[in-house]
């Protein structure tokens, strides 16, 4: 039997579930509601959903809280709604760990199109996920989004690991920040190259400096690369 995608929705306005909702039901997709943060994570943990609309402004905890909460243990797709249309909020929700956002006003239609585009984009990653790339004080798992560095885990996002696991595994080849956004976010992402700059800062934060024969090396004018010292 074919799985029936369950969608949570995280809005405390009853009008978006409404909205949204019509168009779930229209093509088959089971949906549940939650109006605040707290009651999305209980949802998170009890249904299991594959994947959540999670709106930036939640009351009792807020989307982005909620979305730091998540991805600490979890890879569940996350679609953010925003009232705000600045930068910084785009950025802040995808630092986080979210797969894509939408500004309000939106149209249901549009929020339906990039609930498919996400469940595709992870649906093709599947085999891929499975495979582990190891380099000396270096392991990167993607069967469960695991990053060790000098025998510890090390905490990243979902598209943190992505993003290393896609330059590691081409060792020496340069990206560019399009290619890099088409391979991680999809050709459908609606985002700004400047969210690998801020992705690239965070991995290297993380990720030891010194004592190790790999490096992720900027390019000036071209993109990054991850560089291993033989």
């Amino acid at each position: 039997m074919k799985h029936c995608p369950l969608i949570l929705i995280c809005d405390d306005d009853p009008n978006v579930h409404e909205s949204i909702g019509l168009y779930l039901d229209a093509e088959g997709y089971e949906h549940i509601s939650a109006y605040d943060g707290e009651q999305a994570l209980k949802l998170v943990e009890e249904r299991q959903p594959d994947l959540m609309i999670l709106d930036l402004m939640m009351p009792r905890m807020s989307g982005i809280d909620v979305c730091r909460t998540i991805r600490l243990t979890k890879t569940l797709p996350i679609i953010m709604l925003t009232a705000k249309s600045e930068e910084i909020d785009r950025i802040l929700g995808l630092e986080l760990g979210a797969d894509d956002y939408i500004v309000k006003p939106f149209s249901p239609r549009e929020v339906l199109a990039r609930i498919k585009a996400v469940l595709r984009r992870f649906s093709e990653k599947a085999p891929e996920d499975k495979s582990i790339i190891r380099f000396p004080h270096l392991e990167i798992n993607l069967s469960n989004y695991q990053v060790k560095a000098c025998e510890q885990v090390v905490p990243f996002t979902p598209k943190e690991v992505e993003i290393l696991h896609m330059l590691a595994s081409h060792a020496g080849q340069v990206f560019s920040r399009e290619q890099i956004l088409s391979h991680v976010w999809g050709y459908d992402f609606f985002g700004d190259t400047r969210t690998v700059d801020t992705h690239i800062k965070r991995i290297r934060q993380k990720l030891p400096q010194e004592g190790v024969p790999w490096a992720l090396k900027t390019v000036y004018g071209v993109g990054y690369k991850f560089e291993v010292n033989t």
